[in-house]
C-alpha cells in the first residue's frame, strides 16, 4: 500500500488552508479580549515531511490558566500501519485544521474543545471533520441547554439531520468507557464528511466554518458569565479530578492525538490539550446528594439538553 506520488496543491486546498489561518487569528483575538490579561504566544514549527503550523498557547491569564489555538497544514506519506489504523485510502495525505482546548482557572468556567479539519488522500478522496464540546466541572443545566441551542441553530441552517446525528456521535465519541461516563455535556462530533458523498465541497466547507465561528461566540460568552463567580477549596479539588478525567480521554481515546503521534507530529502541540494541573486519588467519589454528585449524574449519553430549563442565560 504505497505510492511514490505525493498529493499536489489544489486551489480548494489552498482556500481551506487560508481560512484556517484566518480563523486561528480571529479566535485567538476573541479569547484574548475576553480573558483581558494574557496573550497567546506563537510558536511556528515545520513538519518533517512537509508543511508545518503555528501553535498559540495562552498561560496564566485572568480566566484561562492554560489554553491553545493550534493551526497546522501538513503533508507527507504515512506508514502502512498508520494508514490502516486511520482508515486512509492512500498513505499520501494533506491535512489542515485548527485545534482548540481551553482550561480555565476557575472551576466554574467549563473546559472547552473545538476542532475543524480537512483531509485529502493521495487518491483524490477528500473529507472534512470536526466538532465542539463542553466539559463543565459543575454542570449548569441552563448553560448546557443554551450551548446546545447555539449548536442546534447552526446545524439546522445547513442540514436538518446534522444536530441529532452529530450529537449522538459526540455522546459516543467523548465517552470514557472505563469510567462509564461522558467527558462532559457533549456537543457535536463528525468525521469523514466526504466531498461528493456527503455534500459538495462548498456546502461542507461552509458548515465547518460555521462550527468554528459558533464555538468562538458561545464559549467567550460562557467565559464572561462565569469567570467572577466565587468558589472555594472544595470546588478546586473537584476540578482537579475532572481535569484528570479529561486527560485520560485525550491520552487514551482522542483520534487527533493518535493521528498526530502516528504521523510524527510535533509532541508539544499534540499534548497542548492536557490540563496544567490535575490529580488522581484512589477511589475518589462524590458525597451523595452533593453538587459534585449532581454533576456526576449528568455525565451520561442520550441527554436531551434542548428539553431542559429556559433558553435564556439571564
Amino acid at each position: 500500500m504505497t505510492t511514490d506520488t505525493a498529493p499536489t496543491l489544489t486551489p480548494f486546498r489552498h482556500t481551506v488552508e487560508q481560512w484556517m489561518r484566518h480563523f486561528q487569528q480571529w479566535l485567538s483575538t476573541e479569547l484574548e479580549t475576553t480573558d483581558g490579561a494574557a496573550t497567546f504566544q506563537p510558536d511556528v514549527w515545520q513538519h518533517h515531511s512537509g508543511g508545518g503550523g503555528e501553535s498559540r498557547v495562552i498561560q496564566n491569564g485572568r480566566i484561562l490558566e492554560k489554553g491553545g489555538v493550534n493551526f497546522s497544514a501538513v503533508q507527507g506519506q504515512m506508514s502502512e500501519q498508520a494508514a490502516r489504523v486511520l482508515l486512509m485510502p492512500d498513505p499520501n495525505y494533506f491535512a489542515t485544521g485548527v485545534s482548540v482546548v481551553q482550561h480555565p482557572r476557575s472551576p466554574l468556567v467549563p473546559i472547552s474543545h473545538m476542532n475543524v479539519r480537512y483531509f485529502e488522500a493521495g487518491n483524490g478522496e477528500a473529507w472534512f471533520g470536526g466538532g465542539l464540546d463542553l466539559t463543565p466541572i459543575y454542570v449548569d443545566v441552563r448553560q448546557a441547554r443554551w450551548f446546545h441551542e447555539q449548536i442546534h441553530a447552526v446545524c439546522a441552517q445547513h442540514d436538518a439531520s446534522y444536530y441529532e446525528r452529530f450529537k449522538t456521535w459526540a455522546d459516543d465519541y467523548f465517552y470514557l468507557p472505563h469510567r462509564q461516563e461522558t467527558r462532559g455535556v457533549g456537543g457535536i462530533f463528525f468525521d469523514r464528511l466526504t466531498v461528493g458523498k456527503d455534500g459538495d465541497r462548498d456546502q461542507l466547507f461552509a458548515f465547518v466554518q460555521a462550527v468554528g465561528e459558533v464555538y468562538g461566540r458561545s464559549y467567550c460568552e460562557l467565559m464572561r458569565r462565569n469567570a467572577d463567580r466565587p468558589y472555594g477549596a472544595q470546588e478546586v479539588q473537584w476540578q482537579m479530578l475532572r481535569r484528570a478525567r479529561y486527560a485520560e480521554f485525550n491520552l487514551a481515546f482522542d483520534r487527533g492525538t493518535r493521528f498526530g503521534l502516528e504521523t510524527g507530529g510535533r509532541t508539544e502541540s499534540i499534548l497542548m490539550s492536557l490540563p496544567p494541573r490535575c490529580e488522581w486519588h484512589y477511589n475518589q467519589q462524590p458525597e451523595p446528594g452533593s453538587r459534585e454528585d449532581e454533576t456526576q449524574q449528568w455525565l451520561k449519553k442520550g441527554v436531551n439538553w434542548l428539553a431542559h430549563s429556559p433558553t435564556s442565560l439571564d
